[in-house]
């Protein structure tokens, strides 16, 4: 007696494997698209209102201060140099100065980017301190915390349907608001945010100096223990970064701002 349903040999179940990867990657990858579309259609309020998850918890780190007053200053100097096609939403950015010796620099949903004291501690120049700021700007630019969230929104999904995983939504939906804080981003945002900051910078002093200063001096020590390696990339990978795109677009180089007297003498 002839057997009609011969066992499935390893061929064809590894052909059928790669019919779904083939499928899961089709979805992710239209899934990730729609995303990207439609965060631009995603009013500004809606990250305010995440904001205020994370913010209160930084502010109350903070406290008013010369250095407070000046950081906002130079943060406004830079926002009337915004693109036009990139400030066509209603933002209202801040900056929150927090007196501690952390590395670092951060942007929050809601228009809002933490500074702290250790990180203006490195600084050499104004145009550094102004790079940086760039950079946390170009990240509500692009939409950064939104586009995060809808990926891994959409990266669920597609686990979902085809793992069957329904729970996982809303586990997912639970992970957001306790991780908006960490603020990080993929390597592709960051680099994206860096260029952004580099056209900051030279639109609003005529050149390019200082926008790779304090990423080669980080790349340069031995031993790194900085809260920014935890949120941003490796400083030697963006200085060298930084540094072909000057020479390939011949921007100038001409003398650095001081930092200004107030961050300097804030203790």
């Amino acid at each position: 007696m002839t057997d009609r349903n011969p066992p499935t040999s390893n061929r064809q179940l590894l052909t059928l494997l790669g019919i779904f990867l083939a499928l899961g990657c089709l979805l992710l990858w239209g899934s990730l698209k729609l995303v990207d579309g439609l965060i631009l259609l995603i009013p500004p309020e809606l990250e305010q209102r995440l904001g205020a998850l994370v913010i209160p918890a930084y502010e109350r780190l903070a406290e008013s201060s010369p250095a407070q007053d000046t950081l906002n200053q130079l943060l406004d100097r830079l926002e009337t140099k915004l693109p036009k096609q990139k400030n066509t939403i209603d933002r209202n950015y801040r900056l929150i100065y927090i007196p501690d010796d952390t590395v670092n620099a951060l942007a929050l949903p809601g228009d809002t980017i933490v500074v702290y004291r250790g990180l203006i501690k490195q600084l050499e120049s104004e145009n550094e301190l102004m790079m940086i700021l760039g950079h946390e700007l170009g990240h509500f630019a692009n939409r950064d915390h939104l586009r995060g969230i809808g990926r891994g929104l959409a990266l669920q999904f597609v686990v979902a349907v085809f793992v069957g995983d329904g729970g996982g939504l809303v586990n997912l939906a639970t992970a957001i608001a306790s991780n908006l804080s960490k603020a990080q981003f993929s390597r592709s945002q960051e680099a994206q945010a860096d260029e952004f900051g580099l056209q900051l910078l030279v639109s609003h002093y005529g050149h390019a100096a200082g926008a790779a200063d304090f990423f080669q001096r980080l790349g340069r020590q031995s031993r790194l223990d900085l809260a920014l390696l935890s949120t941003h990339p490796a400083p030697g990978d963006r200085s060298l970064t930084l540094t072909q795109t000057i020479a390939q677009r011949r921007y100038p180089i001409q003398e650095r701002s001081p930092v200004p007297a107030t961050l300097k003498s804030n203790p």
